[in-house]
């Protein structure tokens, strides 16, 4: 629905249809300044009748890079999700939620998953991937999960991060995207660039598509801790060419890094765009782009 009450329907079920403008995708993401969705047409692929997941200890970001060169050489279309996280993730989600860690202690920690439709096939495929990365030493540990109980208690693992940060005191949070060889690369940065002003600084996300979350943990809110990380951390990743933010959205608080991750003539074409679309400024004011001059 757009600012003055039109139904622009796109509700169209065609896998291919490249007719002009894919005005959908327009609209995706927009985060409600450009107009409301109402209705949306979903593909619903089958159920994978056959999960499993792996759970890896490795010994450096090194080898979290090179574990995830061989599974997509070696799982190709079964590979589902690849996440990391670091130790100190690991002993948060363990000091916190009290859970347990089943492999070595490690430096960062991997969750492998395929998804496919012949349990005997991909097994034996997973399997064959854990035997060359714990013989190569790119993994010094790991778990395999076919059982759901199971598969779901090694996702807990990477899943209630966020949660055990909560409990270790205010949370300054950042979703970005950066070039997976430089990922972690920030993490060490502002690590050292903190010292011992923040509680924990921890990295973890999904590599699969390059996007970390960065989270710090201080006792308190600290206006001094915000200052030495922004706009530090946003220029830091527009240096190399990374999203500001990946899958979270700018909202209120985060339109102004905007040009951080985009060039003027973009945000420029999007003010254009916003004003075509919604020339009162009534959806969703004040949100995703930043106040013009």
């Amino acid at each position: 629905v757009l600012a003055d009450g039109t139904i622009l329907n796109c509700l169209t079920s065609l896998r291919k249809d490249n007719t002009g403008y894919d005005l959908k995708q327009l609209f995706i993401g927009s985060e409600g300044t450009l107009g409301i969705i109402t209705a949306v047409s979903i593909l619903c692929p089958p159920r994978p009748k056959a999960v499993n997941v792996a759970f890896l200890g490795c010994p450096g970001f090194a080898e979290v890079l090179q574990t995830f060169s061989t599974c997509k050489g070696m799982l190709g279309e079964i590979l589902s999700a690849f996440e990391f996280m670091d130790s100190e993730c690991m002993q948060l989600v363990g000091q916190h939620l009290h859970l347990t860690n089943p492999v070595k202690e490690s430096p960062f920690y991997v969750l492998v998953e395929t998804s496919g439709s012949s349990a005997g096939h991909d097994t034996e495929k997973l399997t064959n991937v854990l035997e060359k990365v714990l013989n190569s030493g790119l993994v010094s540990d790991g778990t395999m999960a076919t059982d759901q109980r199971k598969v779901q208690m090694l996702w807990a693992l990477r899943e209630r991060i966020t949660e055990a940060l909560s409990h270790d005191g205010y949370v300054f949070k950042y979703d970005i995207s950066l070039p997976v060889e430089r990922l972690y690369d920030l993490v060490i940065d502002i690590r050292t660039r903190l010292g011992p002003r923040a509680k924990h600084v921890v990295g973890y996300g999904h590599l699969g598509d390059g996007n970390l979350h960065l989270n710090v943990t201080a006792e308190a809110f600290s206006q001094e801790l915000l200052s030495a990380l922004e706009p530090y951390v946003y220029a830091w990743t527009a240096e190399q060419r990374g999203s500001v933010s990946a899958e979270h959205g700018l909202g209120f608080k985060k339109k102004n890094v905007l040009g951080y991750s985009k060039p003027p003539v973009a945000v420029k074409l999007m003010q254009q765009l916003k004003t075509l679309l919604d020339p009162k400024g009534i959806l969703n004011p004040y949100k995703t782009l930043p106040a013009q001059a």
